[in-house]
């Protein structure tokens, strides 16, 4: 096969993975089968005499997940250019677009790799550990992206998805990759052998992707809604984030929040959820008490007795030393942190704060803050920090003193099961995610990054809520579905009775447990290649 063939094959395993991925509707299944013809083009390439088959590997794997990874997260462009223009919007988005897919590729070349010196079966089980690890590694490094981990792909058709509630999205790129490698296998045997072997692997196949269907499409529609209602409003108030920080009071920005809520708010409504930095005013944590949009909160909360408000806030906190790898020291002699929080506010003293912890790598957090903290004089000249935004090391659950628990989650921390799985696992019995997807447009990002959320319900069993400045807000009931949700660029309110449920499910109790395995799996296989190359020769 020549390198053209090659590359078009590796194209068109980009097209299918794309047109498979969210929010493309009903094409989800194309995820089993669109790595095949990648396959094909590997295969044909190590089956080749010529001379630098690792680099054609490497360069035709290279070209699968750029383009795939490109074409799907488009919109980091869009995001970046809005504010800082075009000249620098084109090279940092580069880092998203390429990081991710080097990894993937990285995943393709080691299973290459590791082929040379193992059986089929072996090298196959180690491309599984490789990629599911180095997808891992997306979620857990300083320079965390899990938008594109195979197993948020299932979104798009999340009936297909009902058994996250043991796996979580792990489980999801697990039966991906298997599914293509049998489809890939069955497609050689099919070519190469006659009669009942011709068709056995296919076979094989077949029940790999029909049981797991079965089983979650059985659970889906067999699933009850469980826990005790209750009554929730959702704000959306569709203020124009490039305004809000600057040009927009926050006393006019709580009136507009306040407006909506009442128009239909009820006495029994136990929550309204507010959007990611609904207050932008840099409120101190320690004298919030005091500060006069916080009084115009609990103003509002009078006429809700049982009524409780989650809000997003830009807050601080001062400290007399530098406490925090993310301090910044201010021109009085202190030290100060300042947050994207979520704030609950009720008819009570009680104030309580969450403070975002998955920040966005770059924009809101320098990757890698304890290697370069020996910088925090240069970026301090500069008026910035090595740290970044502030943020806290352990997930936490917000108290109503009715006794609630509810799971904050601020705009990208949708993105980690594990996070809001140690939320639910601390007494959480309903998911509110607050968040401001204007900065993206009317793209695709705003779509995805709703629809991700639908897989935190089904692994945890728990209702979400879900505010977002601009859109889109919804309500999300524990088996996936949108059962509520807003327009794109409208301001609106919407309220639900949700369910507040206290069962723990198994993905809680066991967090991403199938991603760690094969991550020791990984280091295991990986080993070989080094020791079967020089040690043992």
């Amino acid at each position: 096969m020549k390198s053209k063939q090659t590359y078009l094959l590796a194209l068109l395993s980009a097209f299918l993975l794309w047109l498979a991925w969210p929010p493309m509707p009903f094409t989800t299944p194309l995820l089993l089968i669109g790595l095949v013809p990648l396959f094909i083009a590997l295969n044909s390439i190590s089956g080749n005499a010529k001379k630098k088959q690792g680099k054609r590997i490497f360069l035709t794997a290279g070209l699968t997940f750029l383009v795939w990874n490109t074409a799907s997260i488009y919109w980091v462009y869009n995001a970046i250019s809005a504010y800082n223009g075009p000249a620098v919007a084109l090279p940092v988005s580069l880092i998203p677009y390429g990081l991710g897919a080097l990894l993937m590729t990285f995943a393709f070349w080691l299973y290459y790799r590791l082929g040379k010196y193992v059986n089929k079966k072996t090298a196959y089980l180690g491309l599984i550990a490789f990629y599911i690890a180095l997808e891992y590694l997306q979620q857990t490094w300083d320079l965390a992206f899990p938008w594109m981990t195979l197993g948020n792909g299932l979104a798009g058709m999340h009936q297909l998805a009902q058994w996250y509630d043991y796996t979580g999205i792990y489980g999801g790129s697990l039966w991906i990759l298997v599914s293509n490698i049998l489809a890939f296998e069955a497609y050689k045997k099919f070519k190469s052998q006659t009669g009942y072997l011709r068709f056995r692997t296919a076979g094989i196949w077949a029940l790999v992707v029909i049981i797991p269907i079965g089983i979650s499409l059985t659970k889906y529609f067999t699933a009850e809604q469980k826990g005790t209602p209750s009554n929730v409003v959702v704000v959306q108030p569709n203020i124009d984030p490039y305004q809000k920080l600057e040009n927009i009071p926050p006393a006019e920005q709580i009136k507009i929040l306040t407006h909506l809520s009442d128009s239909i708010g009820q006495t029994n409504t136990e929550y309204f959820i507010w959007p990611e930095t609904a207050i932008p005013n840099y409120a101190d944590e320690d004298k919030i008490r005091n500060n006069p949009d916080f009084i115009s909160l609990q103003n509002f909360l009078n006429k809700y007795k049982n009524g409780t408000l989650i809000t997003g806030i830009e807050s601080v906190k001062w400290y007399e030393d530098k406490r925090t790898v993310s301090a910044k020291l201010h021109q009085n002699g202190m030290y100060f942190d300042n947050y994207n929080s979520a704030m609950q506010v009720e008819n009570s003293a009680n104030v309580q704060f969450y403070h975002k912890s998955k920040l966005v790598p770059g924009v809101e957090k320098m990757p890698f803050p304890k290697v370069f903290s020996f910088l925090d004089g240069v970026f301090a000249q500069l008026g910035g920090t090595v740290g970044g935004w502030g943020w806290q090391e352990k997930p936490s659950v917000l108290y109503a003193q009715s006794g609630i628990g509810a799971a904050p989650v601020v705009c990208y921390e949708s993105l980690w099961g594990d996070w809001i799985g140690e939320q639910v696992k601390d007494g959480a019995q309903f998911i509110a995610i607050i968040t401001n997807d204007g900065w993206w447009g009317n793209t695709s990002g705003k779509d995805q990054h709703m629809m991700y959320a639908k897989l935190r319900a089904i692994e945890t069993h728990r209702d979400v809520a879900r505010s977002a400045n601009t859109g889109i807000s919804c309500f999300i009931n524990q088996r996936g579905d949108v059962t509520q949700s807003t327009k794109w660029w409208t301001r609106t309110a919407i309220k639900a009775n949700i369910n507040l449920n206290d069962e723990i499910t198994f993905y809680v109790k066991s967090g991403d447990i199938i991603a760690k395995i094969l991550c020791v799996l990984a280091v295991i296989l990986a080993l070989i290649i080094p020791y079967r190359k020089w040690v043992k020769n």
